[in-house]
């Protein structure tokens, strides 16, 4: 494994309640968690996101840390929060990454690879999904 290396895994979920199909407004939630799976102290720093429609609108957001926070995760450590995007579509995409520094003053990126945000799977049927 990497000496410098976090392990993002996603839980994406489609909130119907919050959501307003017949104004095109489908709103999700996502659970991430972060693993410091590297052998160096590390804290992530900032985000880049990529949300894309099924139209094909992306859209780029990017800010400092995640809900507020920058984490800093021993190697084993882990971090997990929730946070939620909204979309013109019923399906859509997102992917990024997060830019982190190690103790060691080494600079990186962790991946976040792209996952699926459904609104048209029956909730707890294929709506969900883990990606390393």
């Amino acid at each position: 494994m990497s000496k410098y290396h976090f392990l993002v895994e996603v839980q994406p979920q489609y909130l119907p309640d919050q959501s307003t199909p017949d104004d095109a407004l489908y709103v999700f939630a996502y659970t991430i968690t972060i693993t410091n799976t590297g052998d160096v102290t590390a804290q992530l720093i900032s985000r880049t996101w990529n949300v894309n429609d099924a139209n094909g609108f992306t859209e780029k957001v990017r800010g400092l840390g995640v809900v507020g926070q920058q984490p800093l995760l021993k190697p084993g450590q882990s971090f997990e929060y929730t946070s939620g995007t909204r979309l013109r579509t019923a399906t859509g995409t997102m992917h990024g990454s997060f830019f982190c520094v190690a103790e060691d003053g080494e600079k990186f990126d962790a991946d976040i690879p792209m996952f699926v945000l459904d609104a048209v799977s029956e909730p707890g049927v294929g709506g969900s999904r883990t990606l390393h």
